[in-house]
């Protein structure tokens, strides 16, 4: 982890492949108008959503740490996490979906320390720490929600993906990029569309990613909590959004009760939402959770979770009845009945057991591929993993013999029997054998030339999973983002502007009082006519000050840009209302 990154003792517990995805919050880099954006949308929701967010936000801002006026300072926000058993990580937008769930699955939140620009302080589709710090974090004061979370990226991060969900992954990404970033061509913006579109269109078969990650969405980002006819807020992108917020709770949004049947909902990231699932309360979330797992891979294994593997053409792990784990890219299943019969890794493979590598069976050992039989022998009827050393010795399984072994499913194993590995239940879980042949039917899967054939034992698989058993077994720290966060370098004139916002900052704040407010207004009409936040920020001060001409002058030159600019008449007329309230409350 980069020096610059205060660690803790959650922190700690992070298993190294995900660091690569860490960078320093550079909180310096935050500008007064960034400043300003964070402070108008707090306000705004903070005001709002006291009144439609569930009772656990408000609370939590307080317990996380996350304050209305300033950004959050991560590492602040950390000392005050680690209390509910959090931390908080700086990311670059968005993480691959299983490094997501996993830093979950650990009790840490992914936040995307860059903010989104004032021209999309009403909802940005990049990830940003509005979104993140302000939306994610308060809720996980909520300890039922917060198990939630944490066993939602406990069983997510074991989703299997797809080919194509990487290729999604990668689109949506540079999407929210552009879309987020100044100036970018309208063109690009479109043919970014296009492209994500066309892929949503042609996913083919949804993965278990796709699925659950559609469950993220309908809850952790976009959820209500209680009944259809009152529902409060307590997803992350609701809480975020200044608009959404209000939107959701009209009669326009359609309101349905929470159930797996949401697993099947799609969503488009970059549009409001048509639609919102309700849950009753906490507690159902995690019960709809735990009947989707059932549905996966990870609890149901068999011919199934082996093709969902061969389809991701990605790192994963079988496991067998006896324990035993194979970890790589699974290219070919032969089946029977519908049953798996033999399953064949390409390239480098791990062996391990309990998600501990096997000694003498790392991807050095297996670094051509691994090939095995699954099931009972053929006329047997006791399992090979239940056989004792008498068992073994009947059926003339023994070391030093030479034996030929044939499976119900018609593999048949030949060669000289080295030795055999037991684990901790007395279950033998490998038998290696010299000068050995593999044959289904007239098809050779193994050669004696190849070298040891070690023959994993296991009457059927009772897991599959995303990744690797063991995290040290393979090189996991190779993720390089195909598209980055874009910074442009500022103009002189917006520089100047950001001199402004930080001179009225400065004067709210009490570090310099000798600042002409006037005078800033008069620069803002003069060189950026057009800038609305700096005057609302502005008529606050004015108008706690008692001064009349200054609030007139400030509204005048507000009206003219609500009629030059008639889309940001409603932020305005927002912001003069929240300063209006506030005075009232105070």
């Amino acid at each position: 982890m980069s020096n610059s990154i205060e660690s803790n003792p959650i922190l700690n517990r992070l298993p190294k492949h995900l660091l690569q995805f860490i960078k320093p919050q550079n909180y310096a880099d935050y500008s007064a108008i960034d400043q300003a954006v964070w402070r108008y949308v707090m306000r705004k929701n903070v005001d709002f959503l006291k009144t439609v967010a569930h009772e656990s936000y408000i609370d939590g801002l307080k317990q996380t740490g996350v304050l209305v006026d300033s950004i959050p300072n991560m590492y602040g926000m950390n000392r005050i996490l680690k209390d509910i058993g959090w931390a908080a990580v700086a990311v670059d937008g968005f993480i691959p979906p299983n490094a997501f769930m996993e830093f979950q699955a650990y009790n840490v939140l992914v936040i995307a320390s860059d903010i989104r620009q004032l021209e999309h302080i009403g909802y940005t589709p990049a990830p940003d720490i509005i979104h993140e710090g302000a939306g994610h974090a308060p809720i996980i004061a909520n300890p039922e929600y917060a198990e939630y979370l944490r066993r939602f990226g406990e069983i997510g991060c074991k989703a299997i993906s797809s080919a194509k969900d990487h290729e999604l992954y990668e689109a949506v990404r540079y999407l929210s990029i552009i879309k987020e970033a100044p100036n970018t061509d309208e063109k690009a913006i479109a043919f970014a569309e296009k492209k994500v579109e066309d892929l949503q269109n042609n996913m083919g078969e949804p993965s278990e990613m796709a699925l659950i990650r559609n469950l993220h969405w309908w809850t952790v980002e976009y959820g209500l909590i209680g009944t259809l006819e009152n529902p409060k807020i307590y997803g992350a992108g609701l809480l975020s959004s200044i608009g959404e917020s209000a939107w959701c709770m009209t009669d326009d949004v359609k309101k349905l009760p929470y159930t797996i049947e949401a697993t099947y909902k799609d969503f488009d990231i970059t549009k409001p939402q048509p639609q919102l699932f309700v849950t009753p309360d906490f507690a159902h979330l995690s019960l709809v959770l735990e009947e989707f797992a059932n549905t996966m891979a990870v609890r149901k294994g068999g011919l199934s979770g082996v093709t969902k593997l061969i389809r991701s053409e990605a790192l994963g792990t079988v496991e067998l009845s006896t324990g035993l784990q194979i970890s790589g890219v699974f290219t070919h299943v032969i089946e029977a009945k519908g049953n798996p019969i033999y399953i064949q890794t390409s390239g480098e493979t791990a062996l391990s057991y309990r998600e501990k590598e096997l000694v003498g069976h790392g991807k050095s050992t297996h670094k051509n591929g691994f090939g095995l039989p699954i099931g009972k022998l053929k006329g047997i009827n006791l399992a090979i993993e239940a056989m004792s050393p008498r068992d073994l010795r009947a059926y003339n399984i023994y070391e030093e013999k030479n034996v030929t072994l044939e499976f119900e499913g018609g593999i048949t194993v030949s060669g000289d029997i080295i030795t055999g590995k037991r684990n901790l239940q007395g279950k033998i879980i490998l038998i290696s054998f010299n000068k050995c042949t593999v044959k289904h039917g007239d098809t050779v899967l193994f050669k004696p030339e190849q070298g040891i054939y070690d023959m994993a034992i296991g009457k059927n698989i009772v897991s599959a999973f995303s990744g690797p058993a063991d995290l040290n077994s393979f090189d996991l720290i190779t993720h390089v983002p195909s598209s980055k966060t874009i910074h442009i370098e500022k103009t002189s004139g917006q520089q100047k502007l950001e001199t402004l916002y930080q001179q009225v900052r400065d004067y709210r704040e009490g570090k310099n009082r000798t600042i002409s407010r006037t005078k800033v207004l008069e620069a803002l009409i003069e060189n950026h006519p057009t800038d609305w936040l700096l005057p609302v920020e502005l008529y606050e001060l004015a108008f706690i000050g008692n001064e009349t001409k200054l609030c007139e002058a400030i509204l005048n030159h507000l009206e003219t840009i609500k009629q030059n600019k008639p889309e940001v008449g409603r932020l305005i007329d927002d912001g003069l209302g929240i300063v209006m309230k506030k005075i009232k409350v105070d």
